[in-house]
């Protein structure tokens, strides 16, 4: 096994270049008490939005201390995160998050205060020319007025905040702290320990006694409860429809996707455009239950590997051309920002002791849009590699061309640029991979990303959908009402040909993200988007990038659906997603011709 070294022995040339924020700890100190001595000037405008030059100086001041307890804290999590071990960088990290607590205090009057003035003073501040840089936030403010109670009734919901919760904080406690598994026998009678985290393993274990002992097990205990976990889950749905309803929204998933401005045809149309594409799932299955020379396929039977190639080691060298290469139909310009972040200390490349574990890419809109990786040299990690720098590189572009007002962009476009970069890297691998098992592996993988995170995930948004309307109806839901449901589910997206043993009916128990009222389509409808990028940016080349690159300056200027939409996908028709489908369809079309040789 490699060793893992310390963060000092580590050459400076594999590291970020953190020292480009703040030289040392004691500049950063420095400006942290600098902030606090001068930013409670924001105080001084409460109560005088009314006012015109208040409310601009507000804006003008806000930004200049926000941009600064950005780079600060910035500059703090990163340092803390080289070497979780180092206990003077953790102080450093706890005093900029206390700090930024009473900061966003202080500074919770603007949201209220602006929305009770008067509608004719909204609206002279909407056509002023000296507030026009801020018109598109100042309306994306007000556009929720309809949906703000009063002050007594917002004080109200704040203060019920943690027992409306109760559902949520419930769950996570009962199926993280209380419940366990017994150990499961493998082919060979040898007993393993069972966790939620080891199920995720042996679900794609070769040994197909252990993945059917594991599925059994899990489903079986969570099964057990069923009563008492349909009582938290149909809970949290009926305290998401009582506020949706006190904020006056015609229903739970206009609540969830009005404040980023997204139509419920978004949701509605994802679900449709799947249903009218469950067959090609269908297919899949039964081309999976071939290659693994089954006579008949078990939902514990998805999650294996139909190939195992051996693993080849990629040196960071090799990673970086490779991913430059899959990148190549983005053009010159998007390669040199790329280069010029390899090169110019952007990425923290490999482990080292006490080192945060996994991958992201941070920053401030006034940093290097950083990148964390702990590159280990196998195939993943090159495509971790073109995921993260499609997220910085989307950070590049917007706080290049917006001003720090619109330098961010929102949840439901976040993964797109990420997961663009993705799949021009696996299109530009499947092509040029010679060798038939190396290619079919390939396939697979990608054929995985899209059952996954498509096709899963929308049958999870269609399990909301209907449980939420149900509920809405004032219908109540019990455990064997979602247990009903979820089995109506997998027959509808698995088909005839894969047998539904009894205790997948359980699978919504262990879904974590139904607490999170409608967010799971984002996964879908991100990676549709992220797809029909990819098939643009293949087939037209320079202006599909050019709509591309015009979408990664955006920012946070427009609204989610209409950056996409000014960028040629329509997140409000079928395509995007019908785009998802055809590509799966093309890969199922690999598959079946290997089978066929």
């Amino acid at each position: 096994m490699a060793i893992v070294k310390p963060r000092n022995e580590i050459d400076p040339k594999f590291k970020w270049k953190l020292e480009k924020i703040y030289a040392s700890n004691e500049a950063f100190e420095e400006e942290l008490s600098k902030l606090k001595e001068e930013a409670p000037v924001l105080m001084n405008y409460k109560e005088k939005l009314h006012e015109k030059e208040s409310l601009l100086s507000y804006l003008k001041d806000f930004e200049k201390y926000t941009r600064v307890l950005e780079k600060l804290y910035a500059y703090a999590h990163m340092k803390s995160d080289e070497d979780t071990t180092n206990t003077a960088q953790q102080v450093i990290l706890s005093k900029v998050a206390q700090y930024a607590a009473e900061y966003s205090a202080m500074v919770s009057y603007f949201v209220p205060e602006l929305l009770s003035l008067p509608e004719s003073v909204i609206e002279g501040y909407l056509a002023d020319e000296d507030l026009s840089l801020y018109k598109f936030y100042i309306e994306s403010i007000v556009k929720e007025k309809p949906h703000v109670l009063s002050k007594e009734k917002e004080e109200l919901m704040a203060t019920m905040s943690d027992s409306l919760n109760a559902p949520d904080d419930i769950y996570s406690m009962f199926t993280n702290a209380d419940m366990t598994f017994s150990d499961v026998e493998d082919g060979e009678g040898t007993k393993h320990p069972m966790t939620e985290g080891s199920y995720s393993m042996f679900i794609q274990s070769k040994d197909r006694v252990l993945r059917k002992n594991a599925f059994m097990e899990l489903f079986g205990t969570y099964g057990k409860y069923r009563n008492a976990i349909g009582t938290m889950l149909s809970s949290n749905m009926k305290t998401f429809n009582l506020k949706a309803k006190v904020r006056n929204y015609s229903g739970p998933i206009e609540a969830s996707l009005s404040p980023n401005n997204i139509p419920v045809a978004v949701y509605d149309n994802a679900l449709e455009t799947i249903s009218e594409s469950v067959s090609s799932l269908h297919r899949y299955v039964e081309l999976k239950k071939k290659l693994l020379k089954l006579d008949e396929i078990h939902m514990y039977d998805l999650y294996v590997p139909v190939i195992d190639v051996p693993e080849e080691k990629i040196p960071f060298e090799e990673g970086i051309a490779l991913s430059l290469e899959g990148l190549k139909p983005l053009g010159e310009e998007y390669l040199s920002i790329f280069k010029e972040g390899v090169e110019n200390g952007w990425i923290d490349i490999y482990e080292n002791k006490g080192k945060r574990s996994g991958a992201y890419s941070s920053g401030a809109y006034d940093t290097e849009p950083y990148i964390l990786l702990n590159y280990h040299e196998d195939l993943r990690d090159v495509s971790t590699l073109v995921h993260e720098m499609g997220h910085s590189i989307h950070s590049y572009y917007s706080r290049k061309h917006q001003p720090f007002v619109y330098g961010d962009y929102t949840l439901f476009v976040a993964e797109v640029a990420s997961t663009t970069n993705e799949k021009l890297l696996i299109h530009h691998q499947i092509e040029k991979e010679q060798d038939p098992i190396k290619k079919l592996y390939l396939v697979n993988q990608e054929l995985e990303q899209i059952r996954t995170t498509v096709f899963r995930q929308l049958m999870f948004a269609e399990f909301e959908k209907v449980t939420h309307e149900t509920i809405q109806k004032g219908t109540p839901m019990t455990g064997e009402d979602f247990c009903s449901l979820w089995m109506d589910l997998n027959k509808k997206y698995f088909g005839e040909n894969i047998v539904l043993d009894q205790e997948i009916e359980m699978e919504w128990a262990r879904i974590p993200h139904f607490y999170r009222d409608f967010y799971v389509y984002q996964y879908a409808t991100g990676y549709a988007a992220a797809s029909a990028f990819a098939e643009h940016i293949l087939k037209e080349g320079e202006p599909a990038v050019e709509r591309y690159l015009g979408f990664l300056k955006t920012g946070g200027s427009n609204y989610p659906v209409e950056t996409l939409q000014v960028a040629g996908v329509d997140m409000t028709s079928k395509e995007p997603l019908e785009a998802t489908v055809r590509r799966f369809n093309v890969l199922l079309d690999m598959l079946e011709e290997y089978l066929n040789q």
